[in-house]
């Protein structure tokens, strides 16, 4: 495949590094839209008798475990009173906290029928492009049991017994309510809508969910808290687009919905943002060192393994689209690293050790080199290319 660049990571030999068939490699694309990939390409699908009918799609080895050095937990234990104080003051209460139902059709009215006209009505004339990138982007938030097992995997602050009272596991919950009703109320839009093939939608879901994710965080709670914060930034951004597109395309209600989900992202960037400025309060040459480790990788979307069994490269394609109608882009990446960059100061750091200051001056220099390396991408772009997606019952888009 030509618009591969490979990096063999050599340390698959590390004692925290399952045995696999391959060395793990970090693979960078020309085309920027689209995120590396932190593992091992996936193979070539087996079929009949050869693929084990309960593994996923995709699947992902030498996946690094437990960087995080043990002496380290004592940090995360030491900082619940300040996660308490801090992390759960951003929580809604349930009983002040929206709910799906308040945006959608009353199925108890008597005008039910008639407010599912409306909708129907609203959403016709909006374009298959934007429907592909907004059920892309229901579908990875209802991937969102994965997230949870993903922090729960953090060392020093997953949640031990599924229901613990340590404030990282009041938070985790929490969140992980809050961002349950972001799926559940576009499913149900875009189910209403009738303008999108539910069932390949619901197979895409199962599959993404069955594959899980693997953000190349290592158990590690630095190498976590980064993740979310870069994630929660750039779910924002993404719902926010969404929400501008559905206006301009007419659909108030359906900008309105974006919106709120848009806010809810920027609360909890806040929470995950205020985690990583403690660490860097408590520990800057840990925590820069783990931030240029997470930005020399790339950050790899949590959807990174969507597949809806026709498929093979649905993220990229899905990505190309969201590219091309501005609702997530190259640029935005560069955006959100240099907004952490400045919302973390890390040009003002100082008392780092050697390998402190050269990640220091790797994540300065970043944005800059990846919008450079945006516009050399953008001016190799080949032409593009229709391709048939199942969500929108195969109907071709412009990727």
């Amino acid at each position: 495949m030509d618009d591969k660049s490979y990096h063999a990571n050599a340390s698959s030999s590390s004692s925290g590094v399952q045995k696999a068939r391959q060395p793990k490699q970090l693979l960078q694309f020309d085309k920027s839209y689209r995120p590396a990939f932190y593992g091992i390409w996936p193979k070539k699908r087996e079929s009949g008798k050869d693929k084990k009918p309960y593994m996923p799609p995709r699947e992902l080895h030498a996946q690094k475990t437990h960087s995080m050095p043990p002496q380290k937990m004592e940090i995360f234990k030491s900082l619940e009173p300040w996660a308490e104080q801090n992390l759960l003051l951003l929580l809604k209460p349930v009983e002040k906290s929206w709910q799906p139902q308040d945006f959608l059709p009353d199925p108890a009215s008597e005008g039910f029928h008639e407010q599912v006209e409306e909708l129907r009505e609203r959403t016709k004339e909006i374009p298959d492009d934007y429907f592909v990138v907004l059920v892309g982007d229901m579908i990875t938030e209802e991937a969102l049991p994965t997230y949870q097992t993903m922090i729960n995997t953090l060392d020093g602050v997953r949640d031990e017994t599924g229901a613990s009272p340590a404030p990282w596991a009041v938070w985790t919950r929490a969140w992980t309510a809050e961002e349950n009703r972001h799926g559940d109320l576009l499913n149900k839009y875009l189910y209403l809508s009738g303008r999108v093939d539910m069932k390949n939608i619901e197979k895409t879901i199962q599959y993404l969910i069955g594959s899980g994710m693997d953000p190349g965080t290592e158990n590690n709670p630095y190498l976590g808290y980064i993740y979310t914060s870069f994630q929660e930034r750039a779910t924002f951004i993404s719902h926010g687009n969404t929400a501008r597109l559905a206006k301009e395309h007419g659909d108030i209600k359906l900008a309105q919905i974006c919106g709120t989900i848009a806010a809810d992202e920027k609360r909890h960037e806040t929470a995950y943002t205020k985690i990583v400025e403690k660490l860097f309060e408590i520990d800057p040459d840990g925590t820069i060192v783990c931030l240029a480790d997470m930005m020399r990788r790339k950050v790899a979307m949590p959807a990174h393994l969507m597949y809806d069994g026709q498929d093979d490269n649905l993220f990229e394609h899905y990505s190309a689209v969201a590219q091309r109608i501005g609702v997530y882009t190259a640029r935005d990446y560069a955006d959100i690293v240099e907004f952490l960059v400045q919302r973390w100061n890390v040009t003002k750091l100082t008392g780092l050790s050697g390998e402190g200051h050269r990640a220091q001056d790797f994540v300065c220099g970043l944005a800059p080199r990846i919008r450079k390396l945006e516009e050399r991408a953008q001016a190799r772009a080949k032409k593009s290319s229709l391709l048939p997606f199942s969500w929108i019952f195969g109907r071709e888009l412009k990727v």
